[in-house]
């Protein structure tokens, strides 16, 4: 999961006049999702790619296949921990009471 360009997405809301916020380029939230998600398999299928490396000993830079292991295990981590936020935010909505 790329930190940057949840920023850069972010960074690209801006104050209206009326100080609402509006949206300067059409990424909804969901194509952010989605492009979080589909970052994280493609890190997680390079981490697999190089795991089988080592074991079958192809790997010529084992620092560099250790480290793409290492990275898909915190976006994946990081992942679940947004997740876990926005359940625990969407329960507590549902026990506001109206």
């Amino acid at each position: 999961m790329d930190i940057s360009s949840i920023s850069n997405s972010i960074g690209s809301l801006s104050l209206n006049t009326n100080n609402k916020i509006a949206q300067t380029d059409d990424k909804s939230f969901q194509n952010m999702l989605n492009d979080a998600i589909s970052d994280v398999n493609n890190q997680q299928v390079k981490a697999y790619d190089s795991m089988q490396g080592i074991s079958t000993g192809k790997v010529t830079n084992l620092q560099e296949a250790v480290q793409r292991i290492e990275e898909a295990d915190l976006s994946m981590r990081l992942a679940l921990e947004v997740k876990n936020k926005a359940l625990n935010a969407y329960k507590e909505i549902m026990r506001m009471q109206v």
